[in-house]
């Protein structure tokens, strides 16, 4: 995660939420909306625990339209954010009233019965409204459809890395394409017996009905591969050209800024494309101490200003999320990391495929063959 940029608070300066911002639809509408910001302000505070860098609300942009309610933010990586939870609570503390992160902690914090449902805060009618969203419908992290709001998905490919000097992109239209005789010896593929960043991707290809466990079986078996457990020893060999593609490999990105001669393929497969919301998810805590205020900053949060302003400060700190919402500009979004129509998406914070215990264990015993 990035830190917000000189451009996206210049960006901002023309674009401040403003309470006005927010006009209801009816007069009941808009009456309960009224009360429950006049309630807000009286309650005067707001906390929020969100992973990693918290872009929005660096930005300064609710605690400008809402300068009556002063806003704590703490910050972490998520598994330290759900001890510290279910820590505080253990203690009979009730501190943080929005939880923002990703999909994992969210899920355990849920089974302790830890937040309310989040869909009754949807005040506002631009909110509410599904028509306004992907798909025509709200998503959410949990299967009640309740307590875990998402606000962004975005393409995730597969975390696989090339050698420009050695591999043309063109040449692959199908993951069996990296499985063909010619990429023997040439691929280094994570080691993934104790889990790691890799397992979203690893979970894609586990779940994905045109891959599954014969694919993965194959790449780890069947094509002589070199397994690595160091993320930055695999950059060094996909660089310096040892090997032509990398598995599950992280940080291509940056590499390729350094000068090395690496990139991360970003095409649509035949197979499909991964959808990841990473940190794009919203929790309600029950027994929050300013719940006025935390309904209030959910639904400045969710609007169409706010998630266009969301998008526009990710992409400031060069970090592209695409907003579930889809009455906003998408334009700006470079192509690869936007949804686009006709393409076959396979959502890796479902439930169903949500365990890589399986897709582990397979490559457990597939190694353990080998002698590895």
């Amino acid at each position: 995660m990035k830190h917000i940029t000189t451009i996206s608070l210049l960006l901002i300066s023309g674009f401040l939420l403003s309470p006005a911002t927010f006009a209801a639809e009816s007069s009941g509408q808009r009456g309960e909306w009224e009360k429950t910001v006049e309630a807000a302000k009286k309650e005067g505070q707001l906390t929020v625990y969100h992973w990693g860098t918290p872009l929005m609300l660096d930005a300064g942009a609710f605690q400008k339209a809402y300068p009556e309610i002063k806003v704590t933010t703490v910050t972490a990586m998520g598994t330290e954010l759900m001890q510290r939870i279910l820590a505080e609570r253990r203690g009979d503390k009730f501190i943080p009233d929005i939880y923002i992160a990703g999909i994992a902690s969210m899920v355990i914090l849920q089974k302790a019965k830890t937040f309310d449902p989040i869909k009754s805060a949807l005040l506002l009618p631009e909110v509410s409204d599904e028509s306004k969203w992907w798909r025509g419908r709200h998503t959410y992290g949990d299967a009640e459809r309740s307590h875990i709001f998402t606000f962004t998905k975005s393409p995730d490919y597969g975390s696989i890395g090339f050698n420009s000097k050695l591999v043309d992109p063109t040449e692959f239209r199908s993951y069996w394409d990296f499985l063909q005789p010619k990429w023997r010896s040439k691929i280094t593929v994570q080691d993934l017996r104790g889990g790691g960043p890799g397992s979203t991707p690893l979970r894609f290809m586990y779940y994905n009905a045109d891959l599954g466990p014969k694919f993965l079986r194959q790449l780890y078996s069947g094509m002589d591969a070199t397994l690595y457990r160091d993320n930055r020893l695999a950059l060094d060999w996909l660089g310096s050209g040892k090997f032509s593609l990398a598995f599950f490999v992280q940080k291509v990105e940056e590499a390729e800024a350094k000068g090395l001669p690496v990139v991360q393929f970003r095409q649509a497969m035949k197979e499909g494309v991964g959808l990841s919301s990473r940190v794009g998810h919203m929790a309600l805590l029950n027994r929050a101490p300013h719940p006025n205020a935390a309904r209030v900053f959910i639904n400045w949060y969710l609007s169409r200003e706010g998630q266009d302003l969301f998008q526009k400060l990710q992409i400031g700190a060069h970090d592209p999320a695409d907003s579930l919402r889809i009455d906003i500009a998408k334009q700006q979004i470079p192509a690869a990391d936007r949804r686009q129509d006709g393409v076959k998406y396979i959502d890796l914070d479902e439930q169903k495929v949500f365990d890589p215990t399986p897709a582990i264990q397979l490559i457990k015993e597939t190694l353990g063959e080998l002698g590895k």
